[in-house]
């Protein structure tokens, strides 16, 4: 990562949360014994502001942005140096979360922000969006489509795009979100040898459109023990990373992509992330609705913490692949293996 953006993120995380504080990383030896392997680690996402590691990459991009718009550093922009009256509208996409993160961005910055969902988005994300002072755009279609929508407003002069996703593999912001994202590799590095004494060999890691995979690949490719293998974790009726990975680039996947794991729901995967889980050599795993619904279960009878099916999917691709012998070997999974997983938001009730 980035270090002068690392700190620009770290500065901009205590002025935004009052004070900046690793989620946690947790060994749950109950997983470990039911799949069979050494040990098992969750990060656990639900404890960052708003409840998801989303709010990491859209306030990185987010403030970047409208630092680099005011002509301004983020320290400036966040301490009011700036007048508001000089800033763009932020506007984006999502189904929920990362529409979130930037919103609350804009807010703290003295922006505005108009988010994009598609009308499959839960009601109570949007109102969370809308706390922000943002407004929310109902769309007609997919995230996808919401996607296709907000890029048109911001080719219009409407405001200033910040996408977790792009046909640009070069796209500014979308990498900025992407930065973002690794400082949860950065804690996890320190966190990891902390209780580990070393690294895991495995990860199972939950894609939309595929950048906090890409994120932790690139964060992680130094410090994963053999064989080293990232399993990417999609629903099977949303698969775009897999069969990106599949087709060597992104494709548009057809019909409505439904799923219990809403934030996953995604037909396009991210050009920017692509080429990086390619040069790691990442797989990619599909799971059953009834798969996704059940790890949300067993992750808090294990002693793990609360999630959603979006945040136990990661979960729900390690236990489809640690009960099917062919798969295990396939994926290099034995006693040995220590698997880390991403719980990558808190359900609804905990949310701050």
């Amino acid at each position: 990562m980035n270090e002068s953006l690392l700190h620009d993120l770290m500065a901009a995380s205590t002025l935004l949360w009052s004070s900046y504080q690793p989620t946690r990383l947790i060994e749950l030896p109950a997983l470990a014994q039911r799949a069979g392997v050494g040990r098992v680690l969750v990060k656990v996402e639900g404890g960052r502001p708003f409840g998801n590691f989303k709010v990491l990459g859209g306030m990185t991009a987010s403030l970047c942005a409208l630092a680099r718009a005011a002509g301004a550093s983020i320290e400036e922009l966040l301490s009011g140096q700036t007048p508001h009256k000089s800033l763009p509208r932020l506007i984006c996409a999502s189904d929920g979360n990362h529409g979130l993160a930037v919103a609350a961005a804009a807010r703290r910055a003295g922006a505005s922000a108009s988010v994009y969902l598609p009308k499959s988005a839960s009601r109570v994300r949007a109102e969370r969006i809308q706390a922000q002072d943002a407004e929310v755009v109902w769309i007609d279609g997919t995230y996808d489509d919401a996607v296709d929508e907000a890029a048109g407003a911001a080719s219009r002069g409407e405001g200033l795009l910040i996408s977790d996703t792009s046909a640009d593999p070069d796209d500014l912001i979308v990498h900025d979100v992407m930065a973002g994202y690794a400082l949860l590799t950065t804690e996890l590095v320190a966190q990891c040898q902390e209780i580990l004494a070393g690294y895991p060999t495995h990860l199972f890691v939950q894609a939309g459109v595929g950048g906090l995979a890409a994120a932790m690949a690139d964060g992680l490719c130094d410090y994963l023990e053999s064989p080293g293998r990232l399993i990417v974790v999609e629903p099977a009726s949303a698969a775009c990373v897999g069969h990106a990975l599949a087709m060597g680039q992104p494709e548009r996947l057809a019909g409505d992509l439904h799923t219990c794991a809403e934030m996953l729901a995604c037909g396009l995967a991210s050009a920017s992330a692509v080429p990086i889980l390619l040069k790691h050599q990442a797989r990619s795993v599909e799971v059953s609705e009834e798969q996704l619904q059940g790890a949300v279960d067993t992750l808090r009878d294990a002693g793990g913490p609360a999630t959603t099916p979006s945040g136990a999917a990661g979960l729900a691709g390690f236990l489809h692949v640690a009960m099917e012998p062919k798969l295990r070997l396939a994926h290099g999974l034995d006693a040995n293996s220590v698997v880390l997983l991403v719980a990558t938001e808190a359900s609804p009730e905990l949310r701050l």
